[in-house]
């Protein structure tokens, strides 16, 4: 089946030549798209335009941990690996979109994946976590502030399954107030509430330094074990998840990058008569 895009004709997502599904699990990026709460907003510049030059030509300035994109280790761990020196297998790979349901600053445990995934994750799986977070994706509080995160014990989990990636649809690897967020490294950087309080209230009278000692432990568990993070997950995330799928996400072949915006994209192949070529000579 073809598709019309502003009169030019290609083959669909779901139905193709190839018998593949394709599932765009990555959110927009462009102007305006939602953003760490202390990075610079993306800018966007149309150097030539059709008025001007009969061509478009755009410059962009932006942070690679804008929208859906994946961390290279060495955005946190000092003398690990940047994202053109890991292997491209990393980038592609079967795996797992697992649903934990989670509200607000509700961790996200070991025995919550043991739970949803233990009897069905395999070694060197790309394990994908749905916990309904990607519906409020915004320029929101609700979503950079007060998400549900991963906490030590899913960074444990994941390294004794010999899990390859991790995904999600929440902000961070880690849960946001064990980041800049919180009271870790140049934190808390959100002046204008005062989350400590709300934690504390929230909690039941925990203070968040004690149930968050530590600053970004799961990114660094994850890198040292060699396990890459993918943040931000959203866009079909619902329609394959419970689902064991194919997924790409090749990130740019950039000399000592921090990580890199990504098209994350789920892959089914229903009828199983798709091969990838031997690479025989013709």
């Amino acid at each position: 089946m073809t598709i019309k895009v502003r009169g030019i004709e290609f083959q669909s997502n779901l139905d193709n030549s190839m018998g593949l599904k394709f599932y765009n699990l990555s959110h927009r990026f462009g102007y305006q798209s939602p953003n760490w709460p202390y990075f610079e907003d993306v800018k966007i510049e149309r150097i030539h335009y059709m008025a001007k030059s009969g061509v478009l030509s755009q410059r962009i300035t932006t942070s690679m941990h804008n929208t859906t994109h994946i961390d290279a280790p060495a955005h946190v761990v000092q003398g690990t690996p940047f994202i053109d020196e890991v292997p491209l297998p990393h980038f592609f790979g079967s795996g797992l979109v697992v649903s934990i349901p989670k509200k607000k600053w509700e961790p996200i445990t070991y025995d919550d994946l043991e739970a949803a995934a233990g009897r069905a994750v395999r070694p060197g799986d790309v394990v994908i976590v749905n916990t309904g977070y990607h519906h409020i994706y915004d320029d929101s509080e609700d979503y950079f502030l007060r998400a549900p995160g991963f906490v030590p014990s899913a960074a444990d989990w994941f390294i004794e399954k010999k899990v390859k990636v991790v995904g999600h649809d929440t902000q961070a690897n880690d849960h946001p107030l064990a980041t800049a967020i919180g009271p870790h490294g140049i934190g808390p950087i959100i002046k204008h509430v005062d989350l400590q309080k709300e934690y504390f209230e929230w909690s039941g009278g925990r203070d968040w330094k004690d149930d968050f000692p530590e600053w970004e432990p799961v990114h660094r568990k994850l890198f040292k074990a060699g396990i890459l993070g993918i943040e931000n997950v959203g866009g079909d995330l619902d329609a394959v998840t419970g689902k064991r799928v194919t997924f790409a996400f090749f990130p740019w072949n950039w000399d000592r990058g921090d990580g890199c915006i990504i098209r994350l994209v789920a892959i089914v192949d229903p009828s199983q008569d798709y091969r990838i070529e031997r690479g025989e000579a013709f």
